[in-house]
């Protein structure tokens, strides 16, 4: 598989909410990510 970097910018406060909701899900940063991009829908594709 081929993979993509994404670079973003996010306040302090976000990342810390994302990494402790990663941690407490046992999963990476890039996981909760990728998860909830798979939940997207693609409407009208």
């Amino acid at each position: 598989m081929k993979t993509k970097e994404v670079h973003i910018r996010i306040s302090d406060k976000r990342f810390r909410k994302l990494k402790n909701y990663a941690t407490l899900k046992e999963k990476t940063v890039t996981q909760i990510i990728e998860d909830y991009i798979d939940r997207l829908t693609n409407k009208g594709d």
